[in-house]
């Protein structure tokens, strides 16, 4: 279907790929992954003839469709849902604009231009059914449900649903082109846990093949039959899901090591006899047949070092007091909407907990009361007493930093009395090292803001840490990072996040918020959706229950009318 070879691609500031193979066949579900910068995002636009590549070829038809799906889901507030999908079809679209705006100057035109309205309407209704504009209308009635909207979503506007809806419209525009490929870029990211598992189980459920670049782990083995791995601007394929990559890059890694020691062991056992006996009279000629066959020796290059990454320990934690956080009848709103309703919960020195729930519910707004940077309508969210010190990642960090400062002056207003050397040592753990120590914060991606606040965690000592959205804008080998971190902290971890294996490899505890309250789950997030999947066979069980009842409420008082009416045919 489509085949990439030999793809290069040189920018001004240097290569990014170098050396890229990789083909998409029907059935294929592809993760394209790498650390951030690797060129993943360039290899999707080079598929998609928004940029040439500096050297190679992309294969494919000339009637293939590619579907493309990023993460700003590029959707207008303003429209309804229906007007939303209705855009993906272009000349289509502009006639039925048309044909809704038509009849309403009609109700206010004179007779002469009635008449002219009546003959535009009628060419445009015939150029609509040219169009096939009815079966457009009736795919897109197909795709409001698929995507789990109800008939009536489709007239209210896009602005009325919260960002995961949002995702869910995009998908749909994407799939009524119906695209031979479909591209996903990062589309699970600020997505809820609810929306995420949604888009899972539906992608799971069609044929067109796909590319994902995604750093959600969990997302990429649920989903993904092939994994393409760039590193250092040459691509490798693995078959099977995320996890079968990783086992398969350590045995290559470890059997090209291996291989390499050996042939570096017979280089010098050669290169000994060489060296020994080459001004020998009887044993010279042996000697530089050896020293000829060294140098045509096809020669096993030894394994690359890993790609450069983060590297971190939280400092040792000072001990707080049992009780680190205590919420007692918690009530709390925005205007109308209320977050939580007498909600409890105690955090205790040691805990790790990750709150859960849909966008929206609240969570991040609990970490802020937790802060005492907002207060609660009713209620109280209280530190504990004994030496409890807190340190706070925020989810949005162009609000947390100056972006006119860099990043050495950034930490360096944190720990004023540090030697140089010593901050950028810290920097350095960071990936800022040389020019990017003076680069603007505000001019720092993503993922640099992202490390760049991970690094001032680190500049003073801690015993609590909390931590929203952390993962947002890290690639893989930064998260395991800052996964194997908090496993080493001794302190006490509140998180919020959507990386369900980040939750699994951090968390002791889930808080899940519902309804307005705080459940606890005394278990990590394997254990949370044990309990989930247990209160839902109960919740089955007791509906089958109830039904059950009712039908034989129902069968004794039709008995019971029964019974009655004989009596009074004997009467």
């Amino acid at each position: 279907m489509l085949r990439l070879e030999n793809i290069s691609k040189i920018y001004p500031t240097g290569e990014v790929l170098r050396d890229v193979n990789w083909e998409v066949k029907p059935g294929d579900r592809i993760g394209l992954v790498g650390v951030n910068g690797a060129g993943k995002s360039t290899q999707l636009k080079i598929i998609r003839g928004e940029i040439e590549p500096t050297a190679g070829t992309v294969i494919r038809p000339a009637s293939l469709r590619i579907g493309y799906l990023n993460q700003e889901f590029e959707v207008d507030t303003a429209r309804t849902v229906r007007d939303e999908f209705w855009t993906v079809f272009h000349e289509a679209n502009a006639v039925h604009e048309k044909l809704t705006e038509l009849p309403h100057r009609m109700e206010t035109a004179d007779p002469k231009e009635l008449d002219a309205l009546i003959r535009e309407l009628d060419r445009q209704q015939r150029q609509f059914e040219a169009l096939d504009g009815y079966g457009l209308e009736a795919r897109i009635e197909k795709i409001l449900p698929e995507m789990g909207f109800q008939a009536s979503d489709g007239d209210r506007q896009v602005s009325e649903f919260s960002g995961g809806w949002q995702m869910r419209m995009g998908l749909g525009k994407v799939l009524l082109t119906e695209p031979d490929i479909l591209l996903l870029d990062e589309p699970t990211n600020h997505l809820d846990l609810e929306t995420i598992e949604w888009l899972e189980k539906y992608l799971k459920g069609i044929t067109t093949p796909m590319v994902i670049v995604s750093h959600d782990r969990a997302f990429l083995d649920s989903l993904c039959n092939q994994i393409v791995e760039t590193e250092r601007g040459v691509s490798t394929t693995y078959l099977g899901n995320y996890s079968a990559y990783l086992n398969q890059k350590d045995e290559v890694r470890a059997a090209q090591l291996s291989a390499y020691e050996r042939q570096q062991k017979e280089i010098d056992r050669q290169q000994a006899f060489v060296d020994r006996f080459r001004a020998s009279a009887t044993r010279s000629t042996q000697a530089k047949s050896r020293e000829k066959q060294l140098g045509k020796l096809e020669r096993i290059e030894a394994p690359e070092s890993r790609v450069r990454t983060l590297k971190f320990q939280f400092p040792p934690a000072p001990r707080s007091g049992q009780q680190v956080v205590t919420i007692k009848d918690l009530t709390h709103c925005y205007n109308e909407q209320i977050l939580f309703l007498g909600a409890e919960l105690e955090i205790e020195r040691g805990d790790r907990i990750a709150f859960l729930g849909p966008n929206g519910c609240g969570k991040s707004t609990l970490l802020r009361l937790i802060l005492g940077r907002e207060t609660p309508t009713e209620g109280t969210v209280q530190l504990g007493k004994h030496n409890v010190l807190p340190q706070y990642f925020e989810q949005n960090q162009a609000e947390a930093f100056d972006l006119r400062k860099n990043p050495l002056e950034t930490l360096q207003a944190i720990v004023p009395d540090w030697k140089l050397e010593a901050v950028r040592s810290l920097l350095g753990q960071f990936l800022f090292s040389g020019d990017m120590v003076f680069k603007a914060v505000g001019a720092l991606s993503g993922g640099e803001k992202a490390r760049l606040a991970l690094a001032c965690m680190l500049a003073q000592p801690a015993n609590l840490l909390i931590l929203d959205e952390p993962t947002n804008h890290l690639d893989i080998p930064a998260k395991e990072t800052l996964e194997a971190a908090l496993s080493q902290y001794e302190g006490t971890v509140v998180v919020v996040s959507h990386d369900r294996y980040f939750i699994s490899q951090v968390a002791n505890k889930i808080v899940e918020v519902r309804d307005g309250e705080l459940r606890v789950y005394q278990g990590g997030y394997q254990y949370y959706l044990d309990k989930l999947e247990e209160e839902k066979l109960k919740a089955q069980q007791a509906e089958r229950a109830a039904a059950k009842a009712a039908k034989a409420a129902t069968r004794r008082k039709k008995q019971n009318t029964k019974n009655k009416a004989r009596k009074m045919a004997v009467t």
